[in-house]
């Protein structure tokens, strides 16, 4: 693995660390007050992030996107997660590269006018009864005589749905039996905004990540064409295993983002508060914490882009996977409070950014596999050879 970057990764990390801290530092403190992100706001920023070549980096160049590699697409993410998330994932959003799999038709009517600007997708794939076991899901899809599908059931927790033009639904479509009894098959559809039976309510209040909301998706007999399939029927966990891959590795490249903010806050803050005639940085319950809190930054940074890195060579295996991001989002909830810690009272204070990454680190430890579910698959990856 080559530890020095290009002369491109360092300019699209510059140019991409420069847009955050212009861009979209300035507007934290309306996002995080009013727990608002306005329409008009995303606007003006997602048309300067457009002119500036950063919006949808993570889309093969081929289709008309960014066109990055993973290791730099992950470098680029952990400078945008310093920022806020919701002004971070929305104004500089990165389409889903599941749309990558779609048909030819599909990506004239759905990626490309994602990656123009012009429209926002969400996945829809966890349930009220359904979250880490996503097997276990109950809406369903059935195929009718025409050759059409209908769709019933409820997704909740969906990410950015308010503002999504359409939605990628994964469903229930049929049965299959195994040597460990009977299998669920899931398919993917697109099901437009405005389709008759498809209905977006308001989900749930979430310390984690204000502005960046989720809602309820209700499905009543949603009738939906066969061409709205996305991949092969009774194929979509084959589908996201193959374009969403990588995804554990954004949200734990943005928990470096937001693990080196606080980090820095908290050295500059040991070096100039006074305490006892000296700076709080020479007493060694500080200076410990720091030196703890640099190491564990270091370690989750390098499991992250070795990842990214062995994804890129087409060897990166689960247990790559699930260990850097439980590092990484371990990491950020450690590192978080300890520079809280650092700072004392004035760290909970909101004219520092040190509470909202406190709050938000709480939710890495959840969304995109819990932390229980990583561990479970790097046992098990361990433990495999033993089987008989």
């Amino acid at each position: 693995m080559e530890f020095s970057l290009s002369e491109e990764q360092k300019l699209i990390i510059d140019t991409t660390k420069k847009f955050v801290e212009s861009e979209l530092f300035p507007h934290e403190e309306l996002v995080e007050k009013t727990g608002n992100l306005p329409m008009d706001l995303i606007k003006e920023i997602q048309a300067k992030a457009i002119k500036t070549g950063i919006y949808a980096a993570n889309i093969p160049e081929e289709f008309g996107g960014g066109g990055l590699d993973t290791l730099t697409w992950l470098l680029y993410e952990k400078e945008l997660g310093k920022a806020n998330y919701a002004l971070h994932w929305t104004c500089v959003a990165r389409p889903s590269n599941i749309l990558c799999a779609g048909t030819k038709d599909q990506k004239e009517k759905y990626l490309k006018p994602c990656i123009e600007g012009k429209k926002w997708d969400c996945l829809a794939m966890t349930e009220p009864n359904a979250g880490s076991d996503l097997r276990g899901m109950t809406a369903s899809a059935r195929e009718t005589t025409s050759g059409d599908w209908v769709l019933n059931g409820t997704k909740h927790f969906i990410s950015h749905a308010d503002i999504a033009d359409f939605t990628i639904a994964f469903m229930a479509s049929g049965i299959e039996e195994t040597n460990k009894g009977p299998k669920k098959l899931i398919t993917a559809f697109f099901v437009d905004k405005g389709t008759p039976g498809f209905n977006v309510r308001e989900g749930y209040d979430n310390v984690s990540h204000r502005g960046y909301t989720n809602s309820i998706l209700e499905f009543s007999d949603v009738k939906v064409p066969k061409e709205s399939i996305l991949g092969e029927v009774h194929k979509g966990f084959e589908v996201a295993n193959k374009w969403l891959g990588a995804t554990r590795l954004q949200v734990g490249a943005t928990c470096l983002g937001r693990a080196e903010r606080a980090f820095n806050h908290a050295i500059e803050w040991a070096a100039t508060r006074q305490q006892f005639g000296q700076p709080i940085g020479k007493f060694q319950g500080t200076s410990f914490k720091l030196s703890d809190m640099a190491m564990e930054l270091k370690a989750a940074q390098l499991l992250i882009l070795e990842a990214g890195w062995k994804y890129d060579q087409g060897i990166a295996t689960d247990l790559d996977m699930a260990m850097a991001k439980l590092k990484a989002s371990e990491m950020l909830a450690m590192v978080s409070d300890e520079a809280i810690q650092i700072h004392g009272g004035m760290g909970l204070m909101t004219e520092l950014p040190l509470e909202r990454i406190w709050r938000d680190a709480r939710l890495e430890r959840i969304w995109e596999g819990t932390s229980e579910i990583q561990r479970h698959i790097i046992s098990r990856s361990l433990l495999r050879p033993y089987e008989n």
